[in-house]
């Protein structure tokens, strides 16, 4: 026979005084951790206000990328999925607030489905061979992808050959994600999307808002992303992120390796890379 509760704390019968302490310790303990911002719903909020904030991408008035810009990488999707941004997966889990708020490691990445210049979606082309700010990219020359400063941290994208304990969470695959030290982990090199224009194209200047592939320079496997697999997020049902070429029976790349480095209007009308993927600007 099970147990039932017949009486309230407040009617003094039974363990009447346990009971009234317990719920008087509950509320207390509540009412210190909202005091000190740590219920889970302040934690996600303070999460979404720091990683949400808005920044301004790169304007380019030339058409092309340079060390320095800062974009976004918009994946143009396909038949079994969205177009989908590169983004940073931090959770709950990955935020400190001391000294200063920030993401902390280890992190990583997903396909947001969301079209938001923020800090979670912006990267800056960095140099790893000693160019210049401001000098034009080039096909097939190494570079990093670094997220900004502050509350992202400068972080550096990153991807290493698959191991047992170290591989992408839902298809096994080269595993993506940010570190804070830059090595050759974190070279990537842009290749023209069409196999029959790449030897022609190979250290011409590297257009913005157009389809490249992005390579890791180490294992020569193309950022992907995954339509099939789905990562429940912070921020809703996101894609996986891998490092992985797809071939289709022409020995061609697939349209999951296909990405747009996209800049901002010079002209101040929003996002030039939409116009690609036919979709309307965030409000």
């Amino acid at each position: 026979m099970t147990y039932q509760r017949m009486y309230q704390p407040k009617v003094k019968t039974g363990n009447w005084f346990e009971d009234l302490v317990l719920k008087e310790e509950t509320i207390k303990e509540f009412l210190d951790k909202r005091s000190r911002g740590e219920l889970l719903s302040q934690k996600v909020d303070f999460l979404k206000q720091n990683i949400l904030e808005h920044v301004n991408l790169s304007a380019t008035f030339d058409g092309q990328l340079r060390f320095g810009d800062v974009v976004m990488l918009v994946n143009v999707g396909g038949q079994d999925r969205e177009h989908s941004v590169l983004s940073i997966n931090a959770n709950v889990d990955n935020v400190t607030k001391t000294p200063l708020p920030s993401i902390k490691m280890p992190c990583g990445v997903s396909g947001g489905k969301g079209i938001q210049s923020c800090v979670r979606t912006a990267f800056i082309i960095t140099s790893v061979d000693g160019s210049p700010e401001g000098s034009t990219l080039h096909f097939d020359q190494s570079f990093a992808l670094k997220t900004t400063s502050g509350f992202a941290k400068g972080l550096y994208l990153t991807s290493d050959k698959p191991r047992f304990q170290k591989c992408a969470k839902k298809s096994g695959l080269q595993d993506v994600y940010l570190d804070d030290t830059l090595s050759v982990l974190s070279w990537w090199k842009i290749s023209h999307f069409d196999p029959q224009e790449r030897f022609e194209s190979e250290g011409l200047p590297v257009p913005a808002n157009e389809k490249v592939l992005v390579i890791h320079c180490m294992t020569n496997q193309g950022l992907a992303v995954l339509g099939e697999k789905l990562l429940w997020t912070a921020y809703g049902r996101e894609y996986e992120v891998v490092a992985h070429t797809f071939l289709d029976t022409h020995r061609a790349e697939q349209d999951v390796n296909f990405w747009i480095l996209g800049t901002s209007d010079p002209a101040g009308d929003g996002l030039l890379f939409l116009r690609h993927l036919h979709v309307q600007q965030p409000t």
